[in-house]
């Protein structure tokens, strides 16, 4: 089911320690392909033995996105039961590996960040967002999809159980002002320069702080906020993926139409 990344895809350099992860397909708004997703999770295990890496930065290439996700395309593979839990088992190993990764990670977010890419941005230590960035997990009017537990356990540690409902059952977009205030970004700049600027400034404050100080508080936190997966949500998942909606939402997001859901 991968899809191979394309040389350029997904763009990795380190210089002075600070390790920047560029999401490179701009004509897709950034979208992630599987191999994408594994490509990410490699980088996170190097910078786990590589101690001349003392942060990562992500950021999504050109500027109308972070990342809008998976690539819808991506789904159209599912043949079995098992394709969908196995996709969100994925989705879970690479968010999780991103979360507990050895170093600070930092999200530079402009434009769009939404689904996958805003599981993305919420796994990571620090967010910093444009004044343009739109966030949110609009499934509820998109593909008909859910969340795993894991995910929702981490969202609602990051903005509240209350504010995961709202987003989930609304679809919106927050803009950076309301994500500033719910907890999804913790500092907002101007403009692309102005991320760009202010992300490399921050990555290089941190990666000149102690990284056993810096590692400890990120297993202590992470300690705190141990959540349900595997088995647990198996039932959800395949209540969405294997349902009506979810070939129906598939089609409608492919050829540009409103689904008609039946709840089924």
């Amino acid at each position: 089911m991968d899809l191979a990344v394309g040389a350029d895809d997904l763009v990795f350099e380190c210089n002075d320690g600070i390790g920047r992860i560029t999401f490179n397909r701009p004509q897709a708004r950034n979208a992630f392909t599987f191999a994408m997703y594994e490509r990410l999770a490699a980088i996170c295990e190097q910078a786990n033995s590589d101690h001349a890496i003392k942060v990562l930065v992500l950021r999504g290439a050109g500027d109308k996105a972070f990342a809008a996700g998976t690539d819808i395309n991506q789904f159209r593979e599912f043949k079995t039961l098992q394709d969908a839990i196995d996709y969100e088992k994925r989705i879970d190993r690479v968010l999780t590996t991103l979360e507990q990764c050895r170093v600070p990670t930092i999200a530079a977010i402009n434009g769009f960040c939404t689904g996958g890419g805003a599981g993305i941005a919420a796994a990571c230590d620090l967010r910093i967002g444009t004044r343009s960035a739109q966030m949110g997990f609009p499934i509820a009017r998109t593909l008909g999809n859910c969340l795993s537990m894991s995910n929702v356990g981490r969202l609602t540690a990051l903005i509240g159980a209350a504010r995961v409902k709202d987003l989930i059952f609304t679809a919106r977009l927050v803009d950076a002002t309301e994500a500033a205030r719910v907890g999804l970004l913790g500092e907002i700049v101007e403009d692309l320069a102005a991320l760009e600027r202010r992300a490399d400034e921050v990555a290089r404050l941190v990666a000149s702080h102690a990284p056993l100080t810096l590692n400890a508080t990120k297993q202590a936190v992470g300690r705190l906020q141990r959540r349900l997966t595997g088995d647990e949500d198996e039932d959800l998942i395949l209540m969405c993926y294997t349902s009506q909606d979810f070939r129906e939402g598939l089609d409608a997001f492919l050829n540009k139409r409103a689904p008609q859901w039946r709840g089924q």
